[in-house]
This record gives C-alpha cells, structure tokens and sequence, in this order.
C-alpha cells in the first residue's frame, strides 16, 4: 500500500512545474505532531538534484514550529493555507506558500499534504488578495491608524490596542532595537485589562536575552509558540529567554520581527493568544508588522538624530547644550517638588599637558577613555561635558551616600597622573530643591581640589 501511496504522489509532484513536495506528517498517539518528511518531491524542489526524498523536513529547510502546525493542520485537519512570507533574509527572495491538504488512509499514524511554492526578489501586493476579508479590512484600518495620530507613540498604542483586540490575546507591544546603543526600547503596550506593565517587566530583562532573538528568528520570518513542545525546542536554544516566559506565565508567543535594508530594528511581541488562530494571527501580524517596520525605522531615524544633536561625539556623553536645557528642566520641576539629588564636577586634570606633550590624537583617546570610565561609574545618572576638560553630573536616583561612594569608586579608577586623573567637587541637596546652588557650590569646591593637584604635580600645565 505504502508502495501505492508513493507512487499516487510520485505523479502528483511531477505534474507541478513548481517546485512541489508531498510531506509525510506522523501523528503521535497523544494526538501531536511528529516526523515531518520529504516523502515525494519533483526535480524543482531539490533544486541542486539531490535525493531528499524519504529525510526529514529539516534536511533541507530550517525547523519552523509555526509551519510544522500548519502542515499538521492541512495532513490532519484538511485545512489548506496560503501564505506569502519575507524569506529575503533567509534566502533572498520572498516565498509564496501554498498548502494543499491530501487524503490519507483511515487507521493509519501517516497523514499527507502537498507544499508548493514560487520565489521572487520583490514582494507582490496583488498576492494579498488571497487573504480573508477580515484580515484585509484591519491591516487597512492599521494603515490608516499609524496616519490618524500626529504623535508616533499616540498611534503605536492604537495599533498595538487593536492588534490585541483582533489577535484576542493577553498582551502585545512594539518595541526598537539599538544594537550601537547597546539597548531596546518598549514603543507600546497593551494589556488585557491592565493588569501587568510589560514596561516593568521588561525593564528585568537584560539586553543580552532580547538581542538573541536576531538569531533565532534568522532561522524563519517569525517566531510562533503554540504549545509546551515549541517552548521545549526554544529552551533548547535560549534557556535564559525561555525563563522568563515561564516566569511570566507566556504559554504561546509570537514574535515579528521589524527588517529595514535587511537589518532587525525592532519586533512585534504578542503573548497568550487563541493558538486555534493560528493561521488568522499569522496572515494579520506578517501584514502589519511589514507597514511596521517603515514606521520604527523613521522613529529611530529621527531619535538618533536628536541624540546626536545632544551628545558630545569625542566622549559619548551627553553636550554642554543638553546640559542646560536639563538643568533649567530639573530646576523648575525641585522648586514646585524638592527631591533630594546630588551634582558632582569632575575636572580632567591631564587632558591640556596630553595634548601638548603626546598630541591631539592622544587627547582625543584621553576623552574617549574618561567618557567611557564616567559613564561605567554613575550609570542611570545625567552625565554632560560641561567645557573642554570639565564634566558634570545630576542624579536623581541616588541617596547622598550611594553618590558618595561613587565619587570615591571614581578617584580611585582616575587617580594616574599620566593618563586618566580626575579631580571632584560634589554636593548632595536633601531638602532645599536649589539645583543651580548646588551646581554653584560643587564646582567650587572642585577648583579647590584643582590647586591640591597643581601643587603636587608641579609639571602639569593649568
């Protein structure tokens, strides 16, 4: 029988002029999916002429969780599917999926279904028009959505409200990726009767856990979770990641990625959806996310533009400007809510006699190095280039104690007289609110420790 069955398909294949394949779908006595094989394929499918016939799927393909549902669906479920996918990261092209249910025999732990599909280098809107209308009607309400807010973060929270809505899941959010920056950020959030801030619980989470979602998501155009048997292949790839989903009780997940000039800048994450939905949520968050992705990467353009028009590019901290405008801000906000906070002045004493002596090259490292050792010592503080060799720092965060220990945990990393040496004038407020005071005050006590050093090191140049 098995001989006939074969050669049924054999034929079947053969008459595609696309590339075709019948798959072989073992249904497990607990009613789950198993082996997925290449049991009939034409020439067009093999491509390099290889027999692949009779191997797992996976010999030729990436292992793809959310496929293996779908092929399930169709050999099982006599579901059909069509779908046209961003593979151009994957194989340079975009793929146009069709998937064909087959008959199988009564009794049998075997079911069949026919892939079929077609590449092309760019992606083809008239392909859409196979989707159903209610998934048509919402990505047309979506567009039209990201258009109706002026403000960007206005309109990604009325999208990623309705996506929530129409996938019918727990939650969702839109978040960008700086990998230069080395951070993410939570554009917005939606939450089944705001009963949890995905904010707070990502602000637990290391960059490290959301930067390998790049890798995983390079094996597919998604990622989708459905049940315990795809979170178990994903714990076996990001144990750290998988955590904590199970920390925070995600028993299904679909993650989208963001592409701009082939590059990942951001995902759409959705949790605890009607994985009986599968196909509609798929269909939906492939659309959209492709619309998406044009609106994160304008944002990031536009952000990164205001950084940089507030860093200082030699030091990597933040300018003389932003200062300012910072301090006046935080001023007005002390008067009407006195807060207690700190400001330090950190003088680098070696910078001009550097410059003279080894040059402005060695200057410029000079500044790079004392950015980077400043921005490591007060992390989550406002760290600014005050003037040439001067920096300042706010914080808002830290008790007059922590702040102590910082200033001391910097002297003794700035302390080489032949590179690196800081000297530091710092105050801590707890009750007055007076943040131009403060400043006032701190910076003159860092002129004091300034002649301390001169005194000491008589070579250095003022």
């Amino acid at each position: 029988m098995a001989d006939k069955t074969y050669d049924q398909f054999k034929t079947l294949v053969n008459l595609c002029d696309m590339p075709c394949c019948v798959l072989s779908v073992k249904k497990k006595p607990d009613g789950s999916c198993g082996e997925i094989c290449m049991f009939a394929t034409n020439e067009q499918f093999s491509m390099t002429g290889e027999d692949v016939e009779g191997k797992e799927y996976t010999y030729k393909l990436p292992r793809d969780p959310k496929m293996e549902k779908t092929w399930f669906d169709a050999a099982w479920n006599n579901k059909s599917y069509h779908g046209y996918i961003d593979t151009t990261r994957l194989y340079g092209y975009w793929t146009d999926n069709y998937i064909v249910p087959l008959k199988h025999d009564e009794g049998s732990d075997t079911g069949y279904c026919q892939l079929l599909y077609t590449l092309t280098k760019e992606m083809d809107a008239g392909k859409y028009s196979t989707i159903s209308p209610e998934v048509a009607s919402f990505v047309i309400r979506t567009c039209l959505n990201l258009r109706k807010e002026e403000d960007f973060y206005s309109s990604m929270d009325l999208v990623t409200r309705d996506l929530r809505k129409f996938t019918d899941s727990y939650s969702s959010c839109i978040m960008t990726i700086s990998p230069d920056a080395y951070k993410y950020e939570i554009i917005s959030e939606s939450v089944r009767n705001d009963e949890k801030s995905l904010r707070d619980i990502f602000a637990m989470i290391p960059y490290e856990i959301v930067d390998c979602w790049e890798a995983l998501v390079a094996e597919t155009d998604c990622i989708i979770i459905t049940n315990e048997e795809d979170l178990k292949y994903y714990e076996q790839k990001a144990p750290e990641w998988t955590v904590t989903l199970r920390d925070n009780d995600v028993h299904s997940l679909c993650l989208v990625p963001f592409i701009h000039q082939n590059t990942v800048i951001g995902y759409l994450y959705i949790t605890n959806f009607d994985t009986d939905d599968t196909a509609k949520l798929k269909d939906t968050i492939e659309l959209v996310s492709f619309f998406l992705s044009t609106e994160a990467a304008h944002h990031l353009f536009v952000d990164r533009l205001k950084n940089l028009s507030a860093m200082d590019t030699r030091t990597g901290v933040l300018n003389r400007n932003a200062m300012n405008n910072k301090v006046d801000e935080l001023a007005a906000q002390l008067r009407y809510e006195p807060a207690p906070f700190s400001v330090a002045f950190c003088y680098l004493n070696t910078l001009k006699t550097i410059n003279i002596k080894q040059g402005h090259d060695a200057g410029n490292n000079l500044l790079k190095d004392a950015g980077k050792l400043l921005r490591d010592v007060f992390k989550g503080d406002y760290i600014y280039r005050s003037s040439g060799d001067e920096f300042a720092i706010i914080s808002m965060n830290s008790s007059a104690q922590e702040f102590k220990d910082k200033i001391e945990l910097l002297k003794s990393k700035a302390n080489d007289p032949n590179w690196i040496y800081f000297t530091v004038g710092y105050y801590s407020d707890s009750s007055e609110g007076e943040l131009h005071s403060a400043m006032h005050f701190a910076n003159e006590y860092e002129h004091e420790f300034n002649e301390e050093f001169y005194n000491s090191y008589p070579d250095m140049v003022k």
